[in-house]
């Protein structure tokens, strides 16, 4: 079984976000820049299923600037088999992200798509679904458990007060959630074997495939601080504090 993996590079979590002076979006500048944290849970994934058996190779694409090199190169060296940089300088949108990875899709031929369900830089939670539309293939979003067995996957999802089990027929795609799995680090050794590791390099224009935005930033700007907290000696004071100050009680 094939799998694709759709893996993008945004800000690293841990890095302190900075706005631009004009506010027309956030400054990058030399920033650290990481894989999507929900994509390396699905690069985990797929690598599970491979060492279970269950899947023959493994497939990472990207698509961005020739910088996210770094991040295919970290999802071979957690044990992608291949990886493919859809190369654009362009800030690309959901749909147009969709459009491109059905193309890919198509020429690769995968059994299984899966993907982080959304991005930590726009937390748009779109392209899974709409490539799904697209392709025309099951899809079940924020997996928190899967199983393959006899072409078919089994996927868990929480639900609101509960759990929710679907069965998709493969091909299918599915997007992860926090709780699918811990993805491992990449040790020295694996990270020296991923430099050798075959990653092929596409021009997004040649895939014909509308890459002007539909969508503009109005504004963006920081959120309002927070007032600094204080320590009270009794639950007498906080009840006071709560009454006269918050005016909670």
């Amino acid at each position: 079984m094939k799998i694709l993996v759709p893996v993008k590079r945004v800000l690293d979590a841990n890095i302190t976000v900075r706005v631009k002076s004009d506010g027309t979006g956030v400054d990058l500048a030399n920033q650290k820049m990481s894989m999507n944290p929900f994509d390396e849970i699905a690069v985990e994934e797929a690598i599970k299923l491979k060492e279970a058996g269950i899947a023959t190779e493994i497939v990472a694409v990207s698509i961005g600037p020739a910088q996210a090199q770094d991040t295919l190169r970290t999802a071979l060296a957690m044990g992608a088999d291949s990886a493919i940089l859809v190369k654009t300088d362009e800030a690309v949108e959901p749909l147009a992200v969709a459009k491109i990875l059905k193309t890919i899709a198509e020429q690769q031929g995968p059994d299984l798509v899966i993907m982080g369900k959304q991005a930590i830089d726009d937390d748009s939670n779109q392209t899974a679904q709409m490539l799904s539309a697209l392709l025309g293939w099951p899809q079940a979003t924020f997996a928190s458990k899967l199983e393959i067995a006899e072409g078919k996957a089994t996927v868990t999802r929480e639900v609101d007060g509960g759990l929710e089990t679907l069965e998709l027929s493969l091909p299918a795609v599915i997007s992860t959630d926090l709780r699918l799995n811990t993805p491992r680090y990449a040790s020295l050794p694996n990270v020296m074997k991923a430099k050798k590791k075959p990653l092929e390099e596409i021009d997004a224009a040649s895939l014909g495939v509308a890459l002007e935005p539909t969508l503009k930033i109005v504004s963006t700007a920081k959120p309002a601080e927070r007032k600094p907290g204080s320590m009270v000696s009794s639950v007498a004071e906080l009840v006071e504090k709560l009454k006269t100050e918050a005016r909670v009680l």
